[in-house]
């Protein structure tokens, strides 16, 4: 974990939280209320409201079809915060993950970097559909970068923090609190925010980012 790309990330994520994020500028892109700033791809075009809704401010996801929601404003350098928990969990049905830097066009999987959601595996790293990095070269497609140290994952039915942090051509990756992962000179910077189907029945009450600066919209 104490290598010099990590150090660096760390330097620049908490410098910045200090001195740019703030209260005023941060970004709430759920709203509590339906799925304004949200849309959908689902396996087979399948009806995503089947899937998915928002019932006491909460947003429920069944997991089936797999597919994911993501916003409709792209983004670069920001720390977004998801909370989430599982509803419960089943052999092949305990999978779910953020995605961040979603490219066009939209595709079950797309091109993007997936904070893995898997039970257990909370914070590993996927570089999908053709994206790349410095750590993740040379590996195939579906293997991911490992998180460092043990699950940080709170029981199921208890609400996880996740805390990814975008800044430049870097990922640092936060659960509940620790620091498990990183990625540097990432091939892709910028791009749309989600949330994956993908077996998993769960729900997310908060989704929101904190600007570095610079947003980015296509």
């Amino acid at each position: 974990m104490k290598s010099a790309a990590l150090l660096l990330l760390l330097a620049v994520r908490f410098a910045f939280a200090a001195e740019v994020i703030t209260p005023t500028n941060q970004v709430e892109l759920f709203n509590g209320k339906d799925f304004s700033g949200f849309t959908f791809c689902m396996k087979n075009d399948a009806d995503p409201l089947k899937t998915w809704s928002v019932t006491n401010g909460v947003i429920h996801c069944t997991g089936k079809p797999i597919g994911y929601l993501r916003t409709t404003q792209s983004y670069r350098d920001y720390v977004v915060t998801v909370e989430w928990r599982f509803v419960k969990i089943a052999p092949k049905a305990d999978n779910t993950g953020v995605l961040v830097h979603i490219q066009f066009p939209d595709k079950v999987w797309p091109v993007c970097i997936q904070v893995q959601g898997k039970h257990d595996h909370i914070g590993d790293l996927f570089l999908m559909a053709g994206a790349e990095s410095k750590q993740h070269k040379g590996l195939d497609a579906n293997t991911p970068l490992p998180l460092h140290g043990k699950s940080a994952e709170h029981a199921i039915g208890e609400w996880n923090t996740n805390q990814t942090t975008c800044f430049q051509d870097g990922v640092v990756t936060e659960v509940n609190g620790h620091i498990l992962n990183v990625t540097t000179k990432c091939t892709i910077q910028s791009g749309f925010i989600g949330m994956q189907s993908e077996g998993g029945e769960i729900e997310i009450k908060k989704i929101y980012l904190d600007p570095y600066g610079t947003e980015a919209s296509h």
